[in-house]
């Protein structure tokens, strides 16, 4: 694997998660939210991951003959398909007849987990990315 291929899926990396993060605080931002009656209110999302083939060149492709070399994108981002929570609220602008209000099925504890998880991994893909220019760089040195 070269050098500028391991920055190549670092740098995958590092654009997936921070489609991740912005999902997430997404989410956790319409936690609260509700809407009339009679809509449905926000509904979680989560994003979907997929490896990919590193861009198409000679070395890539004798790396492939040994076990392939991937990156990671963002293949879509689906809804959660689970019911909103139904709180007895009468008194709230978007109650039903029956005075329930549907607010989004989030728990934001779980949210800030993942979050934390996302921030991690972001983390990761940044050091990988780091030592990797550092390689090439004292590489370059070697040289001279």
């Amino acid at each position: 694997m070269s050098l500028m291929t391991a920055i190549e899926i670092g740098a995958s990396g590092l654009s997936a998660q921070r489609k991740r993060l912005e999902v997430l605080v997404s989410n956790l931002v319409n936690a609260n939210t509700t809407a009339p009656a009679g809509n449905d209110p926000y509904r979680r999302k989560d994003v979907v991951f997929t490896a990919t083939e590193a861009q198409p060149t000679f070395g890539n492709a004798l790396d492939a003959a040994m076990g392939g070399v991937h990156g990671v994108e963002v293949s879509g981002i689906v809804s959660d398909k689970s019911d909103p929570i139904r709180r007895y609220e009468p008194g709230h602008p978007h109650a039903d007849k029956d005075g329930y209000v549907n607010y989004p099925n989030i728990n934001p504890m779980e949210e800030m987990v993942n979050m934390m998880s996302a921030t991690r991994s972001y983390e990761a893909n940044l050091q990988a990315v780091t030592v990797t220019k550092e390689m090439a760089l004292k590489t370059l040195d070697i040289i001279r």
